[in-house]
């Protein structure tokens, strides 16, 4: 058995989801793919995948070997690149997970530039604000925006982000102006549904920490669809100044409760402690902490 090409082919199909798509990609047949996987788990005297009519599965053996796979194979390819250029260039795939309104505005004008700098490199972009599960969906690294990161992954620290209340000039006219985090009681608030806890808002106020149930007739994954709704009066809602920078400063939105604080997030770039020093993921790591200001991001602190 070639077992680099056993694990080539087991990889692909765990990345596609598919025997079929796979041995296309590989320009084997699906039978050859097959026979692939069954030597390699007889090798093993493991079963990496649990085949259904209509999915397949990793097993838990299947997804810690698929996580090892990945690295030596993206090892192997830049070393490869390394013995071919003195200057070693990243080379092969990579995988990187971008929440939505963030990705669309801070990273994607930059993709064009990056892809320039570094043509030996394909990038495959998947914006969803949800978390995802970098070995299962096969993400190299990932974009999260949050305040405590609880994960076993790395994360490195990419810029701070600071969250802010806020409303139009129409809705304030008409409801009237909270003056403290108690009064969101009596506002239509618009809430983002991936927050930790999408109905309490947080605020400090002398060291002292306040959380206040609120409620709303709109509720949404999208935090674009919240300043949408904010900017047309619908309400007051809560959302990172890197979404409504903008409008806080043309006065379409204003700052609310401006003598508390909100607990701040922060932009993290995550990936697999075994890939730390893989050469795509450097590349992109360091990329994005230049363009995004060295700790001083275009949105402001």
């Amino acid at each position: 058995m070639d077992r680099l090409q056993a694990m080539r082919v087991f990889t692909r199909i765990v990345e596609t989801r598919s025997f079929s798509r796979a041995a296309e990609q590989l320009h084997l047949s699906a039978t050859a793919a097959s026979r692939y996987v069954a030597e390699l788990e007889r090798h093993l005297g493991a079963q990496l995948l649990q085949r259904t009519t209509r999915r397949l599965h990793l097993t838990e053996i299947g997804s810690n070997y698929f996580e090892r796979c990945r690295l030596i194979l993206a090892d192997i390819d830049e070393a490869e690149a390394q013995a071919a250029s003195s200057e070693a260039q990243p080379k092969g795939i990579l995988r990187i997970s971008l929440p939505h309104s963030f990705g669309l505005r801070y990273v994607a004008p930059l993709i064009p530039d990056f892809c320039k700098r570094y043509p030996e490199l394909q990038l495959e972009l998947n914006f969803s604000d949800r978390t995802v599960d970098l070995v299962e969906e096969g993400i190299d690294m990932a974009i999260r925006i949050s305040g405590e990161l609880k994960t076993s992954l790395v994360a490195r620290k990419l810029a701070p982000v600071c969250m802010v209340a806020c409303a139009a000039p129409s809705y304030l006219k008409q409801h009237g102006i909270p003056l403290t985090p108690d009064d969101l009681g009596g506002h239509n608030c618009i809430t983002y549904s991936y927050a930790p806890t999408a109905n309490t808002w947080s605020f400090q106020q002398d060291g002292r920490q306040i959380e206040v149930q609120v409620k709303g007739g709109l509720r949404s994954n999208s935090g674009d669809m919240g300043r949408l709704a904010a900017r047309n009066g619908l309400g007051i809602t809560l959302l990172p100044t890197f979404i409504v920078c903008d409008d806080l400063r043309d006065g379409s939105l204003i700052e609310l409760l401006p003598g508390y604080l909100i607990p701040s997030i922060a932009v993290h770039a995550v990936y697999l402690p075994a890939a730390r020093r893989a050469a795509r993921i450097k590349a992109m790591v360091e990329y994005l902490w230049d363009a995004l200001g060295r700790g001083n991001p275009p949105w402001g602190n």
